[in-house]
């Protein structure tokens, strides 16, 4: 290629990209629908609590506050089971994307789709994860505002052509401003959009996806007023250098074991998930007696201590935590281990939700059993329950989700409280480390994982984690038997429209006609016209793996193909389809 056609091939790309001002301009609007729909969200989760537990309207969510009691009596159990009748029936029949925390569909969408999103999504979501929170299901709001949001990065990004990055940074912006609004945490949106979201990251992808999170923060604060979401007492930690220090090793062990915590939770999920459909075939089958179980829990807790506890997003739980209200550490262990079953039946049966809260719920939980109990066998030591609850809730968090700079900062923002900033850091280090070794998939992408979908887990090249053989292939080829490939070679002419000719001897794969007018060469032995040294790999080969393979062996030529047997040839990969593959990664990474 010339100098002036690489610079007219280089103006041509930068055309299509969108200006910065307007970028701006469009994540101000996303940001704008993002807190507006926030808004409309939480009084969405309250009209379906009001209505579903008391059997009245109500549009004011109160996160803080405990259920009141509610009139249906012993009736309460069977809540959530109509809850999740209505859930499935939303999910099946509008969009099935919209079961679980929906993060993973965010991903997939970006990962695989170029963060293209269905417009359906964002009212299929809002209503089934309200649904599943009002009707006492153990999920929380962050994950489907982080879809919610989404998608209305999505939609805002289709009225206006542009390329797959810049879209994707719109989409990025959408989700960090649904967090931003719904916990008041400009911060935390934006970390968890550079940790998880962003394909790359620049000054001006951060610059607007920040420019989301101010404007949907402001909005959110309109409905949610402008405090952190846990006001607790503050914590002077290093009054005393000594006791701070005590805790601050005591942090160590107990990062371990919130690690230990961590890969349970994540595991716990999906084995819950296995389990009800190996035993139901029908999904509403399926679901509402999980829910059943959950309403007998919830029941069961009320009856024996006077408040529900494991239902919905259970922030009055974690408050009580860390004002002090509760310090039993076996009721406090009792409360981690039925929140972490609830969490399990609720989300693995195709619930709507996320699970942030139910993290911080369990955090807090055993952050506060920890303590109770450190104290109790060294009574000489001071520690207090709400360094370690702290430090627990962002651990649980960072480690499940693997976004542990957003876990440091939301906590942080949802506390405004610096002191137990070294604890936290701490445990949330140590606690992803464990997790990742005993779990290396996080909580959202184990289930892409167990479709066979990866994606990249921090600011990796996206191309080595969601290519594989099937995608960079080429479907555009013909069979020739090799008995007739002198023939073939005489009648083919130039403008013939199969790119490749793959050449099959005895029923099985021989190799590839060369692509370089082989009409010319009809003359020939027909062995010369065939590349025979071929690579065969199967289509679920990923790229990095692909690429290995190559590089050790003496193949310029790729078959994909469960076998040699000709019925289970899918494509071929030569060096065109590897530079088209590069090519695409790099318009997606820049």
């Amino acid at each position: 290629m010339s100098d002036p056609d690489k610079e007219r091939y280089a103006r041509t790309d930068e055309k299509d990209l969108l200006p910065a001002w307007d970028m701006f301009i469009m994540a101000l609007i996303v940001g704008i629908l993002a807190g507006v729909g926030s808004i409309l969200f939480q009084g969405t989760i309250a009209f379906s609590e009001s209505l579903l537990f008391y059997g009245e309207f109500g549009f004011h969510f109160e996160p803080d506050e405990h259920l009141a009691l509610s009139p249906w009596g012993w009736g309460v159990i069977f809540v959530p089971v109509v809850g999740a009748a209505i859930v499935t029936w939303i999910t099946n029949t509008l969009s099935p994307e919209s079961r679980g925390s929906g993060v993973p569909e965010v991903m997939h969408a970006i990962y695989y789709h170029g963060g293209r999103i269905r417009p359906v999504t964002v009212v299929a979501k809002a209503l089934a994860s309200a649904v599943s929170i009002g009707s006492g299901g153990s999920v929380g709001r962050e994950g489907p505002i982080i879809q919610i949001g989404s998608s209305f990065g999505a939609l805002a990004a289709g009225f206006r052509a542009m390329p797959a990055r810049q879209r994707i940074v719109l989409v990025g912006a959408g989700a960090a401003a649904g967090i931003a609004a719904t916990f008041n945490a400009p911060l935390g949106g934006l970390a968890f959009a550079v940790e998880l979201l962003l394909v790359s990251v620049s000054a001006l992808n951060i610059a607007v996806v920040a420019s989301a999170t101010v404007t949907a923060t402001f909005i959110g604060r309109l409905y949610s007023g402008i405090g952190p979401t846990f006001e607790i007492p503050s914590v002077d930690l290093f009054s005393d250098h000594l006791i701070g220090t005590y805790q601050l090793l005591l942090c160590v062990p107990f990062g371990l074991l919130t690690g230990l915590a961590a890969a349970a939770f994540v595991r716990s999920i999906y084995w819950m998930e296995d389990r009800f459909n190996g035993l139901f075939d029908n999904d509403y089958l399926c679901h509402m007696s999980a829910m059943f179980i959950v309403g007998l829990m919830i029941y069961g807790f009320l009856v024996y201590t006077g408040e529900y506890y494991v239902a919905g997003v259970g922030y009055a739980t974690i408050l009580d935590v860390l004002r002090g209200v509760l310090t039993d550490p076996l009721f406090l262990l009792l409360l981690f281990a039925a929140k972490m079953l609830a969490t399990a039946l609720t989300l693995g049966t195709g619930a709507s939700g996320g699970v942030f809260s139910p993290s911080l719920f369990l955090g807090a939980t055993l952050g506060a059993a920890w303590a109770e109990l450190s104290g109790f066998l060294m009574p000489g030591i001071e520690v207090d329950p709400v360094v370690f609850a702290v430090a627990g809730m962002a651990g649980m968090v960072g480690a499940t989700t693997s976004a542990v700079v957003t876990a440091i900062a939301m906590i942080f923002e949802q506390t405004l409280d610096y002191s137990a900033i070294l604890p936290i850091i701490t445990t949330v280090a140590l606690a992803y480390v464990v997790r990742v070794r005993l779990v290396s998939e996080s909580i959202y992408t184990l289930k892409l994982a167990r479709r066979g979908r990866g994606v990249p887990q921090g600011l990796q090249a996206a191309m080595s984690v969601t290519m594989d053989a099937r995608k960079v292939m080429s479907r555009n080829f013909e069979i020739v038997e090799y008995e007739h490939l002198t023939e073939w070679c005489r009648t083919r002419s130039a403008e013939h429209e199969a790119r490749y000719a793959v050449v099959v001897r005895d029923g099985e794969i021989h190799g590839l006609a060369h692509e370089e007018r082989p009409w010319l060469l009809a003359d020939h032995d027909p062995e010369q016209l065939v590349w025979t040294d071929f690579l065969l790999v199967p289509p679920g080969m990923r790229w990095s793996v692909l690429m290995r393979a190559l590089r050790s062996s003496s193949s310029e030529i790729v078959i994909v193909g469960r076998s040699l047997a000709i019925e289970d040839l899918r494509g071929v990969i030569t060096a065109r389809e590897i530079a088209r593959a590069a090519r695409d990664n790099a318009d997606l990474m820049e």
